[in-house]
């Protein structure tokens, strides 16, 4: 649950920063802003989903606030700096979080974490049969989780070329 609070950020920072050039200089960004605050958004729902499942103590929350705020400004900073570099990051992080919900999966599989019924947000947001389980969601946050991967390494391939975001078409569309 605390990774998804800080997940939500890079596509956040992204899509702000780039919807300002976008004002500044009256341009398209290609879909990107769209693109990179559709991830944001969709971590945010991660995190929702997870937080009915389990009910985070007053201490998590405070722990949450010290740490999102220390990280969205040094992404803020890191994508000022180097987009690139910024894109890259979070593709390894998705990387690991895929890892993550991997070895989740085989927890669950194994019976060490119990595999209860999907919360309502969960069927709704990922359009989830209704007896669907917490694997099934699971499942659903991994795939996002790839997608978010793949998205992140492209955008940062697009920036290793010489070129710009807006030069490459977002990948849109994907939830």
């Amino acid at each position: 649950m605390m990774l998804e609070t800080v997940a939500a950020v890079p596509g956040m920072v992204g899509g702000m920063l780039l919807h300002c050039k976008s004002l500044r200089r009256f341009e398209h960004s290609g879909g990107w802003i769209k693109a990179l605050l559709e991830e944001a958004e969709n971590e945010r729902m991660h995190l929702m989903t997870f937080m009915e499942v389990s009910d985070p103590r007053w201490y998590e929350r405070a722990l949450v606030f010290a740490v999102q705020g220390v990280f969205f400004n040094a992404y803020f900073l890191g994508y000022i700096i180097s987009p690139k570099f910024s894109h890259r990051v979070v593709g390894y992080l998705e990387e690991e979080a895929i890892h993550s919900y991997t070895e989740f999966l085989k927890e669950l599989d194994n019976g060490n974490i119990e595999n209860v019924p999907a919360p309502s947000i969960a069927i709704d947001y990922w359009r989830l049969p209704p007896n669907s389980t917490l694997r099934d969601v699971v499942l659903a946050v991994r795939a996002d989780e790839a997608h978010h991967r793949d998205v992140n390494h492209f955008a940062s391939d697009i920036h290793y070329q010489g070129c710009q975001l807006k030069e490459a078409p977002a990948p849109l569309g994907y939830h």
